[in-house]
């Protein structure tokens, strides 16, 4: 396993990391997704929230990251994406972050936005591993990586947990600021596919190894949820893990974007789920019908 160096760390000068490619100098400036070189966390702490394999009975060791490189004017936690609510950590110490939550019992490591900083979470889950770490990384992002840093990540990560939030550019750019996110994130969660393949799960019930794809459906199908999941068919596989979430609420600056600032219609869950059914998905998580 590669430790990567104070050269590659040198890669946040020209920052390329996510698909933006803004190249800022990361040591004295930020630019769109508002992180520095310094890694800033919100909090470190057990969740039981999570997908079934994912949560367990003890809890998912949640990492959750400052900052974002998306601007969705609905996230449910901008305060932490948006606004910067969160601590500053060194390499060092949240490598011991990972071993402190091993050490409650957490099934695996949980890094929830961690795309903006993957060149220092590689480098403390390297660190954390010569210290003993065992237990399974999970990458919780929204799907808006760049091939580059999934290159980086991917040796070190056993389950990708991605988002494929729009299948349309026009919404993308509207609501979370990136036009090219359908593409990039197509990509993104096949090349994460090739890397770890289908979902593992052991006979206690907990995730191992795999992509658990998580589709978050939107009011008037501003998400395209139905059409990722024929493109989802088409090359992943019917087998692949889903989690199909109802769960959109308001939130940030919904209420100013219509039809967004409304709860998803119960109409509009059950055609999604129909798709589900038609296409013969059947490994996977849906919600309660709103």
């Amino acid at each position: 396993m590669k430790y990567l160096t104070s050269e590659d760390i040198s890669m946040l000068e020209n920052c390329t990391m996510c698909p933006r490619r803004c190249g800022v100098d990361r040591f004295s400036a930020v630019d769109i997704c508002g992180a520095s070189a310094d890694v800033e966390i919100s909090s470190v702490n057990l969740h039981f929230g999570e997908e079934p394999p994912i949560s367990g009975k003890s809890g998912s060791g949640t990492i959750f990251f400052t900052h974002c490189n998306l601007k969705c004017v609905y996230c449910q936690n901008y305060p932490i994406s948006q606004q910067g609510v969160g601590r500053k950590y060194t390499i060092d110490e949240l490598a011991d972050a990972m071993l402190f939550l091993q050490n409650r019992g957490a099934h695996n490591i949980n890094f929830v936005t961690p795309s903006h900083y993957v060149v220092q979470i590689h480098r403390a889950i390297v660190i954390a591993k010569k210290r003993g770490l065992k237990i399974p990384i999970v990458y919780n992002t929204s799907g808006y990586d760049s091939s580059e840093a999934l290159d980086i990540i991917g040796e070190v990560v056993d389950i990708f947990m991605p988002d494929l939030r729009y299948w349309d550019s026009i919404y993308a750019k509207k609501y979370s600021g990136a036009e090219d996110y359908p593409e990039i994130a197509r990509e993104a969660v096949k090349k994460m596919h090739h890397l770890v393949g289908d979902l593992e799960i052991d006979a206690d019930g907990i995730a191992r190894r795999g992509i658990l794809i998580r589709l978050l459906v939107l009011p008037e199908n501003i998400s395209g949820t139905v059409k990722t999941l024929h493109w989802i068919a088409e090359n992943l596989g019917t087998k692949t893990y889903l989690s199909v979430m109802s769960q959109y609420f308001p939130a940030n600056l919904a209420h100013k974007n219509p039809p967004l600032n409304r709860k998803i219609t119960p109409q509009e869950y059950l055609d999604v789920l129909d798709t589900v059914d038609k296409l013969g998905f059947k490994r996977g998580y849906i919600q309660q019908i709103p």
